[in-house]
């Protein structure tokens, strides 16, 4: 009788990687990282107020190696609509950049209500006395900013 295989421990990410690249995929995104990191892509004044929805890739094939360029379609804001619209060939620019290739031809948008994310909530200061009763129960650490990191990390902690 065979053991069952065992199974290790995986990064979240890594477990997560293929069911959002498939997901994106269906929605013609070659790469997660266009939306993910479409701040950087785009700069954040247009991405406050876009978000990548799809990529529409043509139908017929191309002759050549090169795919035909797709068009991305953006859902924006309605008062940033026209802006958008005026700033569509820097999108194109930076988004086929980001690419590496001309993966985009055109920009279509949508009016829409943004989704936004929430914000991430601020970190609860640390207790100054807590760090310094932690960090004096680590005399073995000799490197400084590793003791203190691990103070904080302890109080942190301790605060719940």
């Amino acid at each position: 009788m065979e053991k069952p295989a065992r199974s290790h421990p995986r990064p979240l990410a890594e477990v997560l990687r293929k069911t959002l690249t498939d997901a994106f995929a269906k929605q013609g995104f070659a790469a997660v990282e266009l939306v993910t990191r479409w701040p950087e892509i785009v700069g954040a004044e247009i991405a406050a107020h876009s978000q990548p929805e799809k990529i529409q890739w043509p139908r017929t094939p191309q002759a050549r190696n090169a795919p035909a360029p797709g068009t991305l379609l953006l859902r924006v804001e309605g008062p940033a609509a026209l802006e958008i619209q005026h700033l569509s060939g820097v999108i194109l620019e930076r988004v086929n950049q980001f690419f590496g290739w001309q993966a985009v031809g055109s920009v279509r948008l949508r009016q829409a209500p943004l989704s936004r994310r929430a914000a991430p909530r601020p970190r609860p200061a640390s207790d100054p006395a807590a760090m310094a009763r932690i960090a004096a129960t680590l005399p073995e650490i000799k490197d400084e900013k590793l003791r203190q990191a691990l103070a904080r990390l302890g109080a942190a902690m301790e605060q719940g």
